[in-house]
């Protein structure tokens, strides 16, 4: 009974001295894969795609961990974040870009590399090395454009999975674990892919119906006085990007737009009424006859009274 009571006090020290190292906060997590475990950066043209290595890092009380290649790799890489954020500087050292979480950095080969993740941020992040004689293409049939490094993906436990899975594969180099890592390689582009074309859809459905209401809105108020600033913060838009996409969308600003609409009215009640200048003015929103004289002049080429004389067949 004694010696029982003796082990089981044993036990409780141990356990008790063990416990603490076991709960402890880590600095930082890293875990990787290296094709053939060879750690030098490499260029393949033999096959369309080669996977070279895989990783990824989490930091929590680890101040700080730097990258600087000056001159980049031989090869393509992707960094996923996927809690926190990166503070990365594309082409020069002076220029931070921060992104957060839910995104991918794409790097080509040589390109300029500068780029940090700090502790107090809790960054994870994941990221793949690959080379190819057909890279390019590939990245560009599942949406990753040319002229971007970052690709807004968010979040998905299946990302996780493959990245780790693409580790494991790495590491252990069990028959036909290239191929495996181009097939998993593969299936990853395909999941950002449909991200990506996500958000891209629902950015061009949320443009297509805000445009759509703004060009309702002045066609049934156009002839009253419209402030493009008012209208731009009462749909919750910048009035820099409402301008903007509202001209990708219709091929002139909003001003330019009412304008029209009023001028195009105007001519319509010249050809179609005996009301005086003065009163189509009116009727079109212009309260000054002689401004809209000038604009009538610059959008038709003729005065409005010049113009109703033309359409009625009058010699001027």
């Amino acid at each position: 009974m004694n010696r029982n009571r003796q082990n089981m006090h044993k036990m409780i020290q141990y356990r008790k001295f063990e416990l603490p190292d076991c709960i402890k906060e880590e600095h930082m997590y890293i875990n990787t894969g290296y094709l053939n475990n060879s750690h030098m950066d490499f260029k393949d043209k033999s096959r369309p795609l080669v996977i070279g290595s895989c990783g990824t890092y989490r930091l929590t009380t680890h101040p700080k961990l730097p990258t600087y290649r000056p001159r980049g790799r031989l090869d393509f890489q992707i960094i996923y974040i996927a809690s926190g954020k990166g503070h990365f500087h594309f082409d020069s050292p002076d220029n931070e870009t921060i992104v957060p979480s839910g995104n991918i950095v794409l790097y080509r080969p040589k390109e300029f590399q500068k780029y940090e993740y700090y502790g107090e941020d809790k960054t994870e992040v994941y990221w793949i090395h690959f080379t190819g004689n057909d890279v390019t293409n590939i990245l560009r049939k599942y949406g990753f454009q040319d002229n971007k490094h970052i690709f807004q993906v968010g979040f998905s436990l299946e990302y996780e999975r493959v990245f780790k899975r693409i580790i494991i594969e790495l590491q252990r180099c069990q028959m036909n674990y290239e191929e495996m890592l181009t097939l998993l390689l593969h299936h990853l582009f395909i999941i950002f892919e449909r991200e990506l074309k996500r958000e891209h859809i629902l950015k061009n459905e949320y443009l297509d119906k805000e445009m759509d209401i703004a060009t309702s809105y002045f066609n049934e108020n156009y002839n009253h006085n419209i402030n493009i600033d008012e209208y731009a913060s009462s749909r919750g838009m910048s009035v820099s990007w409402f301008i903007r996409n509202f001209k990708k969308y219709t091929g002139q600003t909003p001003m330019q737009f009412i304008v029209s609409l009023r001028i195009n009215n105007a001519q319509i009640l010249l050809e179609t009424t005996d009301y005086s200048i003065n009163e189509i003015s009116s009727i079109v929103g212009y309260e000054n006859q002689l401004y809209f004289s000038r604009l009538f002049r610059k959008q038709k080429g003729y005065a409005p009274t010049e113009y109703r004389k033309r359409v009625h067949g009058t010699r001027i």
